[in-house]
């Protein structure tokens, strides 16, 4: 989900907003809403105490890419979250909305099976873009992207995806979006490169053990990251995530479309939306493979798989 258009990597609030705290009462209760505040992730992959790096990918284990239960960023498929506020795209600051899905549908990219999600930007009411984007989890608990296909749209009818990349095709590679055990003064990572579009996010560790309340819930162990593109000097966003929730607010620091967002609302998809959510992700794709066919006529299609 994307945060700002002032660089097209900030998005990775794209990310997610589902918790391993919750997977448990998702389990229990089925489809229906999620509220309270997340209690401590349960046991998952080991953890390094290494600050991994984007050219680690390579030597990276993803023997089970789709177990995405990283603490901070946990992502579980049927769950669907809608982020509020206002943003400023060229028309004054206006009410913006973002609503990410987390498809069942996996993809192979780079030779890694990867998560699909679903995410769609609203401004004042109009729907301006639709976007897959694809995730893995190494088997040390790190959260890759491994690309996005952003559609744009104006007036209600599609208008290209001129910033798409996908790893391992024309020059790009997967970046981290959260490590395994995040920590203050560490380094910064890429959250990814793709040379075609001059995208290199960058982000760092900004703040650890922090409260913050939204409309959803309250929540206290907070961790915020900063993210910036180095050819837009000034222009930062803040991302707040809650342990075993994910992502539950958007700052900005400088920039033009000083985009602020909360969490708002958290539920389960029945079996029916989960199915619609699906064939929409799909006819995204579909479109995405004559749009690109260099980089996306290169990948398989995408299959339903939930583990």
């Amino acid at each position: 989900m994307r945060a700002s258009r002032e660089s097209r990597g900030l998005t990775r609030h794209a990310t997610s907003m589902c918790g391993c705290a919750l997977a448990l009462a998702l389990a229990a209760c089925g489809s229906g809403r999620m509220s309270g505040e997340a209690a401590p992730a349960g046991s998952g992959p080991p953890r390094t105490a290494r600050a991994v790096v984007d050219t680690d990918v390579g030597r990276a284990v993803f023997s089970r890419p789709l177990r995405i239960d990283n603490p901070f960023n946990p992502l579980i498929p049927g769950s669907r979250f809608v982020l509020q506020g206002r943003a400023d795209r060229g028309t004054g600051r206006r009410p913006h909305r973002v609503v990410l899905t987390v498809t069942d549908l996996s993809k192979v990219i780079d030779g890694v099976r990867t998560r699909v999600l679903w995410d769609r930007d609203y401004n004042a009411g109009r729907l301006l873009e639709g976007e897959l984007a694809f995730q893995a989890q190494d088997d040390a608990g790190n959260l890759w992207s491994f690309g996005e296909y952003p559609e744009e749209y104006r007036g209600g009818r599609f208008a290209g995806a001129p910033d798409t990349w996908l790893a391992g095709t024309q020059g790009a590679r997967a970046g981290i979006l959260m490590r395994a055990a995040p920590r203050k003064r560490t380094s910064s990572y890429l959250q990814g490169s793709a040379p075609r579009i001059h995208f290199a996010d960058r982000a760092r560790v900004l703040a650890t053990g922090v409260r913050t309340c939204v409309p959803h819930a309250c929540y206290g162990g907070v961790l915020v990251i900063d993210e910036w593109n180095p050819s837009e000097p000034g222009a930062h966003q803040r991302k707040y995530y809650a342990r075993g929730v994910g992502n539950i607010r958007v700052g900005a620091a400088g920039g033009k479309e000083a985009e602020v967002l909360v969490l708002v609302d958290a539920v389960r998809l029945g079996p029916r939306a989960l199915a619609a959510a699906d064939r929409e992700a799909l006819r995204l794709e579909r479109r995405a493979y004559r749009v690109w066919p260099a980089s996306y006529g290169t990948t398989a299609p995408a299959r339903r798989d939930a583990s």
